[in-house]
Order: C-alpha cells, then structure tokens, then sequence
C-alpha cells in the first residue's frame, strides 16, 4: 500500500484510529495516575590512590584507579554495603530488596562512581544513598587493605613494631545526596507521549490490516479495474431510498436521479452497434440494489420516450409490484403455466412502462425460468416493447438466474459499494461467462453520494411521492435494503 492508499484508507476508517488513539492516552493517563511516585537520590564518590607527589607515581595511581573503578561499582550492591545500612537506618526491608533499588555506575576514563537510590518518600532516598556511600567506602578499604604480615618474635625490644597495612585506595565523597524535591517516576508527559504515539501506531496497523483484510470495492474505478467490465454507472447511496425507491420520475433531478439517466446513457452508447432489447438485471447477493437499479432504469427509459416493460422474474423474493404499488397475485408465473395471456395480467405503472409482476410463487422457479416458455414469452415482450427490463434473482445463492441468463440479450451487474467482496465479484462473472451470458457493464450501487453545488442545487426539487415503505437498518447502521433496493 503506498502513500496515498494508506491516507484514503485512513480517511475511510478514521473512527478505528482514532478510538485506538483515545484508548491508548487514556491507559497512559490511568497508568500515570494509579502508579505510586517513585524518588530518586544520587550521590559520587571519587576513587583517590595514596602515593607520593612523584609524577610517575601518580600516573601509576591514576591508572590503577581507572582500572579497578568498574569493579567497585559491583560492590555497591552487595550485602556487605546494603545489610549494615538496613541495620543502621531500621529500614523494613531485606538487603536484596534494597539492592533492587539502588544502581551504581562508573563513567568509562574516570575514577568517579554514581550511585542513585529510589523510593517512595523522598528524605528516604536520600538518607540510604549517603548511608550506602559512607558504607560501600568502609568496605572498599577494607577489601583493598593488604592483611598483616606474619614477623618473628623481636629479638630486640628495642625494634620498632611496623605500622599496619594501609589501603593503597581512599574514597571521598564528592557529592552528597539531598531531598529530590520532585519524583522521578511516573512522568506524565512522556508517559502521555507514549500514549498519543503508540495510539497512533497502533491506530495506523489496523487501519492497514483492516484495508488488507477487507476485499470489498470502495470505488467505481475500482470495480472495473479488478472485473474487466465497463462501469456504466455509479449510483449514489441515498437514505430516502427505502420510503421512495423510485426517483427517475419527470421534473427531479436528485443525485440519485441523474445517476440513473446517466447509466441508461451509457448503456445506449455502449451497445449502439448490437444494441440489446432484452435486459437482465441482476447482482452477486441479495440486498445490493439490484431490483431498485431495475426498477429506476425502466423508468428513465421510459422517460426518454421508450416503450419499456418491467418483468419481476424473481420468483423467490418478488419486490417489483410492491415497489410500484402494483397487484402481486396475477403475472409472469400465471402465463408460464398457461393459465393467462400477457396481457391479461400485464399493469401499467406509466403511460410507456408497463409492469409484469412475479405472480405467485412458484415450487420450481428455475425449471420455469430456463423452460422454453420463458423464451417464448420473452420474444413476445421484445416485439411490442422496445426494452424489456428483468429483475432476476441474486447469482450466488440461487441458480435461477443461470438459467434465464442464456434467453437474455445482455446482463446488467449490480455491485454494492464497501459490502460485495472481490470473489464474489469473481464468481458472479465467471458464472454468467460459462452460461454464454453477454454481461454488458456493471452498476456500482450505494456509492459515495456525489460532492458539490451542481448536485445541492438540484435536491429536493420536483420529487414525487412514491409507494410507502418502511426503512430498516441493517447491522452496518445503513437503510437495510428493502422491496426497492433488493
């Protein structure tokens, strides 16, 4: 994923970073509030050696003080320095907890060893750091005094008795520990840092492994990239579209309308040299507008001046006559049977649309659908309309519309945007392909509603009133597709 998908990717699933960054401030402020201050107090020690002023024996000093110095930093943590100080200062712990706490270190090229002490109570701190220095150099000293040497009895008791063994090494303290006046643990700025941060990285990694999860099409541009097929209209996602499935009517122009003109535009062009009569509408799965887009296109053919009729060939989930407000009882499943001609049951919804419902359900819809009736009734159709328009069943679930796709002219794909994913996409092309079906385009539905003054200009101007429908909500919190929008 490049730059420029990531910030569209982004701009898409901005709720995911940002309750991720929420979260993550709000787990560094709870932190920041639940842990107890912690204090700390530091106190150095210089290592000195006990020579003359000799030049080559300071030198020699010097060295060997650098030498030895990192090894005394080891010392500061030893029971030797922390059991005498939790004995002098009565503290209520054990000499490993209190070696826990302190840390010791020594400046690489110098003779100088920090030592830092950490507690809840800030006088604390400071009193162990000076109590572990004025101990750890006791114990430096004593380690580093050579042990008496063994002599004979005096012969003499005038001899002089030799002086004891002296350390070679003196520690001074340099710098004593005072009261630190604010803890050194939490820090509520750099914990905060690390919140927006990591709430912000985090935030990005699922933004990119949902993007990478999610196969569904986002764009128009992208549905024909990836399917191959001519994108001949995008229509935009409309909340009003449950109560008023039809908006391709005379005098509106809404978004959603000029949608429609605009995909019947295109079909004319795309097809001016076989241009076909009879029309199959159909869509992956149920619920991604496929009998809305039927529906709609049959009007706005009909608006142009050409005869159309509208047949319902869903016979699972018949919808057209509800959207019309239309008889269900009597249509395409009474002529198939032989128990009415055409246009004994044939309804017309507009002065050049007419509308052949579903009728009733059948037990066998797909015998019926691919019978040689159903090419019959649909050749009859063709000769006294100029456009047949039939709203099939979904591809996947059901093989109905298989079966009637071979008697169609051309197929129309409905796709709906952010919910059909690219294998199915797949699937349903390849289906129609090995059926022999000539799938014409595909029809982006429930788009991105179109930005800019062109559009708002035109809402809500010269709308009609429609059949009444119910809108529901699906689990996304979207108008859940109803008798228009199946």
């Amino acid at each position: 994923m490049d730059l420029r998908g990531f910030l569209k990717a982004l701009a898409r699933r901005w709720p995911t970073a940002v309750v991720c960054l929420v979260l993550a401030v709000g787990a560094a402020c709870a932190a920041t509030g639940l842990s107890t201050p912690t204090y700390e107090a530091r106190t150095q020690l210089f290592v000195a050696t006990r020579h003359g002023e000799d030049m080559v024996q300071l030198t020699q000093g010097q060295s060997f003080s650098q030498a030895r110095v990192q090894s005394y930093a080891s010392i500061v943590t030893t029971s030797q320095v922390t059991q005498p100080v939790v004995r002098e200062l009565r503290l209520r712990t054990t000499p490993e907890e209190l070696a826990s706490r302190i840390t010791a270190e020594a400046p690489l090229d110098t003779v100088l060893i920090n030592i830092s002490v950490r507690d809840t109570v800030p006088e604390r701190a400071a009193g162990i750091a000076n109590a572990v220095a004025e101990r750890f150099t006791v114990v430096v000293e004593q380690l580093e005094t050579p042990p008496r040497p063994m002599s004979p009895e005096p012969t003499d008791a005038r001899q002089p008795v030799p002086p004891p063994p002296v350390s070679p090494v003196a520690l001074g303290i340099t710098q004593k520990a005072t009261t630190p006046a604010v803890p050194d643990s939490p820090r509520p700025l750099l914990n905060l840092a690390v919140g927006v941060l990591g709430g912000l990285l985090v935030g990005a990694g699922l933004v990119v492994l949902r993007e990478t999860l999610d196969t569904t099409l986002k764009t128009s541009g992208a549905l024909t990239e990836f399917s191959g097929l001519p994108d001949l209209g995008s229509i935009p996602f409309d909340k009003q579209a449950p109560r008023r499935p039809l908006v391709t009517t005379a005098g509106q122009h809404s978004p959603r309308a000029e949608a429609f003109r605009k995909l019947r535009t295109n079909l004319q062009f795309a097809q001016v040299d076989d241009r076909p009569r009879i029309i199959m509408v159909t869509s992956p799965l149920p619920g991604e507008g496929k009998t809305n887009t039927a529906a709609n296109l049959a009007l706005s053919l009909a608006e142009m001046g050409a005869s159309t009729c509208l047949v319902d060939c869903d016979l699972r989930r018949p919808s057209v006559a509800e959207t019309f407000g239309l008889i269900q009882d009597a249509g395409l499943t009474t002529v198939l049977i032989g128990q009415a001609r055409v246009g004994d049951v044939i309804q017309q919804a507009d002065d050049r649309l007419a509308v052949l419902a579903s009728g009733p359900k059948p037990p066998n819809p797909t015998e019926l659908l691919g019978s040689t009736r159903m090419r019959e009734l649909l050749s009859e159709l063709a000769s006294t309309y100029d456009v047949v328009i039939a709203d099939t069943a979904p591809l996947l679930p059901v093989a109905d519309t298989l079966g009637l796709a071979p008697l169609a002219q051309g197929t129309l794909l409905v796709v709906r945007a952010s919910k059909t994913s690219r294998d199915q996409v797949r699937a349903s092309v390849e289906a129609l392909e090995r059926v022999g079906s000539r799938v014409l385009g595909t029809v982006f539905s429930m788009a991105a509603a179109p930005k800019g003054a062109g559009y708002d200009a035109y809402r809500g101007h010269g709308e009609l009133p429609t059949p009444r429908m119910s809108a529901h909500l699906d689990e996304s919190g979207a108008p859940a597709p109803t008798a228009g929008e199946k």
